[in-house]
């Protein structure tokens, strides 16, 4: 690593992995000094994925090879590093002085302690942090009741956000001008190959960072449609990784489809439950729920995850994510709602599986996504509402291109894993017991 010239400044890629309208990077570069970016895979997290194949980190290693690349364009470079935080910022501090950290916030559980610890070991060392709002409109703790206190249910939470949203959230952070603050290295550094922080390339399958104007316009008519091919965005890993600003793509929705406005602000709304109710991520937002007996067939759960169950809506969509690393949004309400309450499986181990195969895993939608399903979250579907996933078929997948696509060269079908009728009264009777105490 080329030593830093005294006086420079750090700007910490993270969760927001492009340059243009990036808010910490320009607030950043705005303080005055030069600035060195640096990106971190991060042992800690990495150390917990079980798949060396995992394509998330492909995706990662990608963008972050595509902005290194950027940045060596315009005379400085992206110094990659692999290790736990605290650890890469004694490194960097060992050897030479800075003035300023600046990041944008996470604000998931883990990086709220990890910013926590740098935050204070930063301090001890005379160097100012400073964290912007990027990934969001409205941080946590921005949208609350009269009285302070979160919303639990999503529409009066949605409505107080369209209340105190004005199209000045949406100013775009350009750091054109001030690209001659960031500091000129050379030598350019090399970037650590894939292997040799325990992974192996697998393709991630991403559309590519554009806005879809059209999809968009249409998003109120199309988005549940299985068989459209664009029906829906697909831009959800490009929000969770930020190589896209949610600014921008908000201010396409603003102008075009308020159905996809309130998606934006669904995902807002479960970031904010996330922030104030972290125990979400390991448990029921729903004490009451802590009751309910889940079956838990490790037998059926296989099948639910090989695609196995016997219906072709459920199958179709388990080969969708399996095969690339996405799932359509209907389906996954679909697949959710079929192992939490057809067949009682605890919603943390669907949870799990699809945190491990989801390119655009995030854990507040997926957490808040999950406990919907389940009927154990806030706002969430009641226990009685049981989908029935061959009417869902017939209404979302009317013609069957959905199943073709993704069970046309299946050559058995698997008899079905339970009857409809059956699960659902079985998921009311066990739900009742739970919550009226009733054993």
């Amino acid at each position: 690593m080329a030593s830093l010239n005294t006086g420079l400044d750090i700007f910490w890629f993270r969760r927001d992995l492009r340059i243009s309208d990036n808010k910490g990077l320009f607030h950043a570069l705005k303080s005055g000094n030069l600035v060195q970016p640096i990106f971190i895979f991060d042992a800690a997290i990495l150390s917990k994925l079980n798949n060396t194949y995992d394509r998330r980190v492909s995706f990662i290693y990608n963008e972050v090879s595509r902005l290194k690349k950027e940045l060596v364009a315009l005379g400085s470079d992206l110094w990659v590093f692999y290790g736990e935080p605290e650890q890469v910022f004694k490194q960097i501090l060992s050897q030479n002085k800075i003035n300023t950290l600046t990041f944008n916030a996470d604000y998931e559980p883990y990086g709220l302690n990890r910013d926590k610890t740098i935050l204070q070991w930063m301090h001890n060392q005379g160097i100012v942090v400073q964290s912007l709002c990027d990934h969001l409109i409205f941080e946590p703790g921005e949208v609350l009741k009269s009285d302070g206190t979160p919303y639990t249910v999503f529409t009066p939470f949605m409505k107080t956000w369209r209340s105190r949203f004005s199209l000045s959230r949406l100013h775009s952070f350009d750091a054109t001008p001030l690209y001659f603050r960031l500091n000129r290295t050379l030598p350019i550094s090399n970037l650590c190959s894939l292997e040799s922080i325990g992974f192996k390339y697998s393709n991630p399958l991403v559309e590519p960072v554009t806005v879809p104007y059209g999809v968009i316009s249409q998003y109120h008519k199309t988005r549940d449609l299985l068989g459209v091919e664009y029906g829906t965005s697909r831009l959800s890993v490009h929000l969770r990784f930020g190589t896209l600003s949610v600014r921008q793509l908000m201010q396409a929705a603003w102008e075009l489809n308020e159905t996809f406005v309130n998606e934006l602000i669904w995902r807002e709304f479960y970031a904010t439950i996330l922030f104030f109710f972290p125990h979400v991520a390991i448990g029921n937002f729903k004490p009451a729920y802590d009751k309910v007996l889940w079956r838990n067939n490790m037998r059926e759960f296989d099948a639910w995850c090989n695609a196995e169950t016997g219906y072709d809506i459920v199958d179709a969509a388990m080969v969708e994510i399996s095969e690339t690393g996405f799932m359509h949004n209907r389906a996954r309400m679909i697949v959710s709602g079929f192992l939490t309450k057809h067949l009682l499986i605890d919603w943390r181990l669907g949870e799990a599986w699809f945190a491990e195969k989801l390119t655009d895993y995030e854990l507040a939608s997926n957490n808040g996504g999950w406990q919907w399903s389940a009927g154990t979250g806030c706002d969430a579907a009641p226990y009685f509402r049981v989908f029935n996933p061959t009417l869902q078929a017939k209404r979302y997948d009317s013609d069957g291109c959905y199943v073709r696509k993704w069970l046309g060269n299946r050559i058995i079908k698997p008899p079905a894993i339970v009857d409809h009728t059956l699960a659902r009264n079985r998921c009311i009777e066990v739900f009742r017991h739970a919550l009226k105490g009733d054993f």
